[in-house]
């Protein structure tokens, strides 16, 4: 039978040179005086998984879209604006402790409320665009319903479209566990309003939007470095009800593209134009190209307005020719985009 311990021998080989032994003689090999004990409390913190935060993050600049390049810092008006790197660490370390972790992943999805409308959380709000929200802003329209993990009856909050969760039971159910990557905690949700993507999830390209500063940037993950492909001006949703609505912050999911995303005039059907290159990440918010009008059909390149402040209703805008950029670099399943403020 074995005794506790043997598992760890390889503990145990690490540490001989700092063990006492009882001395030798005509050459005999030292005696080592150790005990099961000693090596079971040494083991478990071998064992311990570390994990990445930002100063463990290699970033490195080697710019491939080199158009309309900003400085790490530059001037705007009477201020500056930044590149906040620090805080771009902070968030591929979370996208890379959920890779490392493995496991079955999934992105919930109800864009148009395709997969139907959520319920009515208690103790909701109407929000300034009059539609019901729960205690964390997110509104009921395009989200899914997340309960409680202990309850399937207690709703708890809503799930944006376009959060990356894990799926840790592999039984597919009305009712899924999953657990939060986008956010935090367990919840169970209905299976309608998710999909699953397996576990050979491997995300190597990060498209960042910053909205306080007006711009976005695309990284891509090669060995153990994140390189920095491009950094460009941008605008993002702005704050203007009934229709406006700024760009959430968030880790979302590339889910799906558009070499065209035609656009319709507000409060209406009708077409008003078209945003080339597409590519959505949450509700109806893409990365685009500069939009074009009907009757307008060539694509614009640029626009004096990027960089400035948010016009756009929730999605973000950039040069159009980065916007190929963006659309032909990422691919669904293995692309994110992080908006932080």
């Amino acid at each position: 039978m074995k005794r506790p311990g043997y598992q760890y021998i390889l503990t145990f080989l690490s540490i001989l040179p700092l063990l006492p032994y009882t001395g030798c003689k005509n050459g005999d090999i030292p005696k080592m005086e150790i005990s099961v004990e000693v090596i079971d409390s040494i083991a478990p913190e071998r064992k311990k998984k570390r994990k990445w935060t930002g100063v463990d993050i290699q970033l490195k600049k080697e710019l491939e879209y080199d158009q309309y390049t900003l400085d790490d810092e530059y001037p705007y008006r009477d201020t500056t604006r930044h590149f906040q790197w620090e805080k771009i660490k902070e968030k591929i370390a979370q996208i890379e402790n959920a890779v490392a972790d493995g496991g079955n992943w999934g992105v919930l999805s109800n864009y148009k409320n395709q997969n139907g409308e959520a319920a009515t959380i208690t103790g909701f709000v109407r929000d300034e665009y009059k539609r019901v929200s729960d205690q964390f802003g997110v509104e009921r329209y395009q989200s899914a319903p997340l309960y409680a993990a202990s309850d399937e009856g207690e709703l708890q909050r809503y799930g944006r479209d376009g959060w990356l969760v894990k799926i840790p039971d592999s039984d597919s159910t009305e009712m899924v566990r999953v657990q939060g990557v986008s956010f935090e905690g367990e919840y169970l949700v209905p299976n309608r309003y998710l999909q699953v993507w397996g576990d050979t999830i491997r995300i190597d390209k990060v498209v960042v939007v910053d909205v306080t500063h007006q711009h976005i940037s695309l990284l891509e993950k090669r060995d153990d470095t994140w390189y920095i492909l491009s950094m460009n001006p941008a605008t993002t949703g702005m704050h203007k009800p009934p229709h406006a609505q700024e760009t959430p912050t968030g880790i979302f999911a590339i889910q799906e593209k558009k070499e065209k995303m035609y656009y319709v005039r507000d409060g209406t059907s009708q077409i008003a134009g078209y945003a080339p290159y597409a590519s959505r990440f949450t509700n109806g918010a893409y990365l685009h190209g500069v939009p074009v009008q009907l009757p307008r059909k060539s694509i614009i390149e640029y626009s004096v307005s990027l960089g400035t402040t948010p016009r756009s209703h929730m999605c973000v805008r950039n040069a159009s020719s980065h916007s190929k950029f963006i659309y032909d670099r990422t691919t669904v399943k293995e692309s994110v985009v992080v908006v932080i403020d």
